[in-house]
């Protein structure tokens, strides 16, 4: 189990979820982007709920090794569902400033540039 720490709160959830979430939480962030996730997980009297956090650029989750004499909790579909929008969002990727231009007027234009290209 892994207690995760979020904004001023903490919940424990399973291993496998709290590890895929950091890696869907930093790949959101590398992009600049956000989502809400729902997990399962076990309050202090034992019971399993569910609670949804708020990921991305602006998120600072910790996760550590929580001792939990509960079963481990899994939900192998939010799992696969979290790795395949993690791999969507793709591994950065470096784009030059004049691929990433749209217009003629943001490209910073060089003297010996052929203007008719543009």
């Amino acid at each position: 189990m892994q207690r995760i720490f979020y904004s001023n709160d903490s919940v424990v959830t399973g291993t496998e979820i709290a590890k895929t979430l950091l890696e869907y939480a930093a790949a959101l962030a590398r992009n600049v982007s956000s989502a809400t996730v729902t997990i399962p997980v076990r309050r202090e009297d034992g019971a399993i709920t569910r609670a949804t956090l708020l990921i991305g650029p602006a998120s600072q989750l910790i996760a550590e090794d929580e001792e939990d004499a509960g079963e481990e909790l899994q939900d192998d579909i939010l799992v696969a569902k979290m790795k395949a929008s993690t791999a969507a969002l793709g591994a950065p990727r470096a784009v030059s400033a004049r691929a990433a231009a749209t217009t003629a007027d943001e490209i910073a234009v060089n003297v010996n540039d052929d203007l008719s290209t543009l």
